[in-house]
Formats: C-alpha cells, sequence, structure tokens
C-alpha cells in the first residue's frame, strides 16, 4: 500500500530521465506512505514509491521483482484473496520469498499475463513490466477504489497514484473547460477526464499495455452492470448476503497493522463494526460532528456504540477548524470534489490516524443495494408515462420559464423529462445558472452528455436498475471512492470499504428491485439482513450522512472568509466573480439557500489558486 510515480521510456534503450525528477514528482506523493521511500530505473522505465507497511512488514518492499528480476511492479492497493490465489500458484509450483499480496500479483501475472486482473479480488492499480519483453501492464481495479493517472507524450508515458504528482511535467497546460463544466453540475469530475487537459485517469475495470516502440493502449475488462433476478428465493437471498458480508469484512481485516472503522449510526457502517468486532472485540470506531443543532448526531452515534459494545473516539468539527483545513483539504484531493461529506471525512481520517493505520467504512453499500431515497423516484412518476409524449412536451415547456420554485412545479418537471436528463446523480447549477457563472461556457455541451455512454447501455433496464448503473459508474468511483482514497491518504490511512467487493457486487446485481426499493423504503434485502448483526434501534435509523452546516455557516461565521476567497481569486478570465457574489449575498439576506452552489465554487477557486502556479513544494 502506498503511492508510486514513474515514466515509461521512449524504447531507444536509454535512460531518457534524470531520477531527480522522479524525485521531485515522489515528494508530492509521500504522505501516502510513511515508512519507506524507494526508487528503481532501467532502460525501460523509472518510477519511485512511497511504502505504507500494512502486511509483510519485513519483506513487502517495492518496486518488487520475481522470476530472477524478469518481472517488477509497483502496486497500491490490497489483495483479499491473495492467501487463496498463492495455495493456487503453489500447487503449480511457483515459488515465493515473501508472505505478500504484491508477490502474488507478479506471480498472477507471470501465469496469467494481463488476464490476471480477471483473477484478483481486491482494491489496486499497478504497474508491471517484463525486462525480457520490455512490455508495460497498468491495471486499475474494478470499481475504482484505487486511482491511477496517465500522460503520455510522444515520448515517455508517465504515470502516478495522484494527479499533482504530473503537474509540473506539463507545459502550458490549459484548464479542461468541459470537465469544469461537467464538474459544476455534478460536484466532481465524471469518467476518465481531470481538469488537465492532459492527464486522464484509468477508468475502474480498465487496464494499459505498452509495448516496446508503441503507444499506449487502454482496454476493459470488466464492467458492472445490475440485472436483478426476479426468481431468487428472499429468504435464500437474505442469507447469502448475511454470509457473503461476513467473508468481506473478514477478507478486509487482512492486516498486521491496528484497524478501525468509522461509525455513522446508521446501519451501512454498523453492520461494518457489528461483524468486525466478533472477529476483533477491540476494535476501535471513529466519528464526528458539529455543534450546530441538527448537525451533530453524536449521540445516536454513541447510542450505537454502546450497543455495539465498541470504544468510539468523535470529534467536534468548529467552523475554525473548517478555515484552517479548507486548503489543505483541497490540495490532497487533485482535482476539486465539493461534496460537503467529503470534507467532513477528511476530519475522520486525520482523527483515525492518531490511533490506526487501517480504516473500514461503508462506501458503497447505497450504490449495491438501492439505499438512495431517489430510488423511490420512478414508482411516484410512474402515472406520467400514460400522458401523450406531446402533452409532456408542452407541460415542461411552459414550466420551463416559470421562476416558482415550488414542489408541485418541480414534480412536473421531473415527470416530463426523461430519466436520462433527470437523473445524473446530483445536479449543482442549472445550465442557465452555468451561462452566468462560467465565462467560457460550452453550449454544445449538455450536462447529460457526460452519462450519456452508460444510459446507452442500460437501455431495456428498469428505471431503478438504470439509476444504480449510473452510480456505480460515476457517482461511486468519481465522488465517493476519491474522496475515500484521498482524504484517507492524506494521514498515511488505509481506507477499505467492504461493500465494494467483487463477490458483494456479484450477488447484489441481481437482487429483485422490489427487494431494494419498495413502498419508500430502501435497501429493503439488506435491511433485513442487518437484523442478523443489529439490535432493532440500529436497524430501523434512518440514513444520517455526515453533513456539513454550510447553509448556517456561510450567513455568519464563513461570510468573509468566503467573501475573501472570491475577491482575491485570479479566476476571473474563468469564472464571472460578480455573479458569484451575488450568490454569496443573498445567501447570507436568506433570500435564497446557496450554500451548495457556494461550496462548490469555492473548492474550484480554492483549487486554481493551488494547482495554477504548478508550484506545489512550496505550497506543501
Amino acid at each position: 500500500m502506498g503511492g508510486f510515480v514513474g515514466v515509461i521510456h521512449n524504447g531507444n534503450g536509454e535512460k531518457s530521465i534524470d531520477m531527480r525528477e522522479i524525485r521531485l514528482m515522489c515528494k508530492q506523493t509521500e504522505h501516502r506512505g510513511l515508512d519507506d521511500e524507494i526508487y528503481y530505473q532501467n532502460n525501460d522505465i523509472s518510477v519511485g514509491y512511497r511504502r505504507l507497511s500494512v502486511i509483510d512488514l519485513d519483506q513487502g518492499k517495492q518496486p518488487l521483482s520475481y522470476d530472477n528480476d524478469r518481472y517488477w511492479i509497483v502496486f497500491n492497493g490490497e489483495i483479499y484473496n491473495y492467501i487463496d490465489l498463492r495455495k493456487s500458484l503453489e500447487r503449480e509450483n511457483y515459488e515465493f520469498k515473501t508472505h505478500s499480496d504484491t508477490e502474488i500479483l507478479l506471480a498472477g501475472y507471470k501465469k496469467y499475463g494481463s488476464a490476471v486482473v480477471t483473477h484478483l479480488r481486491g482494491m489496486f492499480s499497478f504497474v508491471i513490466w517484463d525486462t525480457k519483453t520490455h512490455e508495460v501492464f497498468g491495471a486499475r481495479d474494478h470499481f475504482g477504489i484505487k486511482p491511477l493517472f496517465l500522460f503520455e507524450t510522444n515520448k515517455k508515458i508517465y504515470f502516478s497514484s495522484e494527479k499533482k504528482s504530473l503537474m509540473k511535467n506539463i507545459k502550458n497546460d490549459d484548464i479542461n473547460m468541459n470537465a469544469l463544466q461537467d464538474y459544476f453540475t455534478y460536484q466532481y469530475i465524471p469518467g476518465e477526464s481531470t481538469l488537465s487537459n492532459n492527464i486522464i485517469e484509468l477508468l475502474p475495470g480498465h487496464s494499459f499495455t505498452k509495448t516496446f516502440y508503441g503507444r499506449m493502449h487502454i482496454q476493459q475488462y470488466f464492467d458492472a452492470k445490475i440485472v436483478p433476478n426476479n426468481k431468487i428465493n428472499k429468504n435464500n437471498l437474505i442469507q447469502s448476503i448475511i454470509e457473503t458480508l461476513q467473508d468481506s469484512v473478514e477478507k478486509h481485516m487482512r492486516s498486521d497493522v491496528p484497524i478501525g472503522a468509522f461509525l455513522s449510526g446508521e446501519i451501512d457502517s454498523s453492520i461494518i463494526v457489528a461483524i468486525a468486532r466478533e472477529i476483533n472485540p477491540k476494535i476501535k470506531t471513529f466519528s464526528v460532528g458539529f455543534d450546530r443543532k441538527g448537525y451533530n448526531k453524536l449521540d445516536l452515534v454513541k447510542q450505537t456504540a454502546n450497543a455495539l459494545q465498541v470504544d468510539n473516539e468523535s470529534l467536534i468539527i468548529t467552523p475554525d477548524d473548517f478555515m484552517k483545513e479548507f486548503s489543505n483539504f483541497i490540495y490532497y484531493i487533485d482535482d476539486p470534489l465539493a461534496d460537503p461529506a467529503a470534507f467532513t471525512q477528511y476530519f475522520l481520517a486525520k482523527l483515525s490516524s492518531n490511533y490506526c493505520k487501517v480504516i473500514m467504512s461503508g462506501e458503497g453499500a447505497n450504490e449495491m443495494f438501492g439505499g438512495y431515497r431517489i430510488y423511490t423516484e420512478p414508482k411516484s412518476l410512474k402515472w406520467f408515462k400514460l400522458l401523450p409524449k406531446s402533452l409532456k412536451n408542452s407541460i415542461k415547456e411552459s414550466l420551463s420559464n416559470d421562476t416558482d420554485g415550488s414542489r408541485f412545479k418541480n414534480f412536473l418537471l421531473r415527470g416530463t423529462t426523461p430519466l436520462e436528463e433527470r437523473f445524473v446523480g446530483t445536479k449543482i447549477f442549472k445550465e442557465d445558472e452555468k451561462q452566468q457563472l462560467m465565462n467560457h461556457y460550452n453550449l454544445s455541451r449538455p450536462f447529460f452528455q457526460a452519462v450519456n455512454s452508460e444510459y446507452q447501455r442500460s437501455i431495456g433496464s428498469d428505471p431503478i436498475s438504470r439509476m444504480q448503473d449510473i452510480d456505480l459508474h460515476y457517482w461511486l468511483p468519481d465522488n465517493l471512492l476519491l474522496n475515500a482514497d484521498r482524504t484517507s491518504m492524506a494521514f498515511g490511512l488505509e481506507l477499505r470499504t467492504p461493500f465494494v467487493d467483487r463477490r458483494i457486487y456479484e450477488l447484489s446485481k441481481t437482487i429483485p428491485t422490489k427487494l431494494k426499493v419498495n413502498h419508500g423504503q430502501t435497501k429493503i434485502a439488506l435491511r433485513e439482513a442487518a437484523k442478523f448483526f443489529l439490535p432493532d434501534e440500529v436497524v430501523n435509523h434512518q440514513k444520517l450522512n455526515f453533513t456539513v452546516p454550510l447553509n448556517d455557516w456561510l450567513k455568519d461565521d464563513l461570510y468573509e472568509w468566503a467573501r475573501k476567497i472570491i475577491k482575491h481569486s485570479s479566476a476571473d478570465d474563468i469564472i464571472n466573480k460578480d455573479y458569484v457574489l451575488k450568490l454569496l449575498n443573498d445567501h447570507r439576506d436568506g433570500t435564497k439557500d446557496n450554500s451548495r452552489k457556494i461550496w462548490t465554487i469555492l473548492a474550484f477557486l480554492t483549487w486554481y489558486g493551488i494547482y495554477s502556479s504548478h508550484d506545489l513544494t512550496s505550497f506543501k
């Protein structure tokens, strides 16, 4: 576990990069691994690695070689089925010098080649090079838990665990304005794009190959898809969920260092903690809250911790904490991410890192088991299917210019809007608002274009399954898992997500829709399974988000702070600052709740101030 950087050479047989450049790149990832720092170079590749020691503390150093130094690897993540893989390989006379999952992965590559990824259960990004054939192979895990960034030129391919490590290698790199436009819709950047035109993030379930003189070739090896099976027996399904959850948590707890868990009080994290406690009764849990009425859930968290008989450490976040850490958070997150829960998790990770080196969290449960309340919407809108298309278009057109923001108008608008244009996970700014906000708005890029390919692929599926598909391919990897990786690794903490697991997915993708969402209830099958692990009062808790009191804070404690960020920003060519200041003042005056819009803008402006100079060393 840790972080890596590297450069694949152009095939001319020369070491065409100064290792000082690799060291500078690696410096930007030092927070990902404080236990070791190692460098390697040959005629094909130059790499640097920062290690966070979690398994096989003495022998699991990287870069690691196999088969008399023919195969080499840098690897970030954990392979949870590595013990089973090792036994299988040993039966075929493969030998090992370490007890690390890294060596198992490398031996698996020798046996299976690029198909090794289909045998892996875990979170990973890695790059392997073969010193005999001069071929380089890299991959990212099935769901995008671990990141891998790429930047290709005519002479080199740069790669890294974090985008910031690649920034100094790009000259005259303009902001990707289409990606920025998407950001202001989604609060994150969907897909492979980043805010840097030349840098991409390898998509989940994808790998790349580079031959000696060839260009990089990217291919997909896995594609998540929801395929409900209405013939499944409910009792058998619930028992399978119980057993698969137990197996996943047990696998995710394999570690040679202390491991803890986040605890929010709702069933996702509570299930993980309940199972983990059976394995380690002394497991410690962590929570955060705020000192504002309606935002502090710590009393409920304490009740849950007592019911589960686990220790709990908690922290109250203040506006001063918020302002002090905001620029640090934006630095570590790479590209801006405006989900308020991400900043809360940043403090959770900071707290947890004082007690343990590995943490478990509940990301993925809602995407796998149908946990979002928005999934109940298709049933409430189903009667709109009876209306002629012409009538729906007329209703939608008549309401489009109506400034009334009533719930009934919103209901009519959503009912007359196709799912593909209605549901994209979240929508911070509408198109007319983005035109006012951005000085270079692209009229030819509607907000739903970023997710359109996934909708096209799911034609014929039921609406709830299609919504889950969107969340599995965008909301989960590009928001939640990005948040999980960057906020935890900012403090040298490894975060594991037992719900984002291949066996969990293979089971959950077949759950009948009526056992996911029905009669206004969500995660029905998971809640039934949770009764095996949890007291009734915990099972029946409503979903509790780690919500930041932005609405209140931006009216008082954070108003001047936010105003200064806007006024002093050098992004005048990109953002209409007069419009932004009006949003802030209208929010302060109570005219409209613009808190999420302001937060999204502040995240970008702070990011722009940090990254536009490319001088990240001075920031750190």
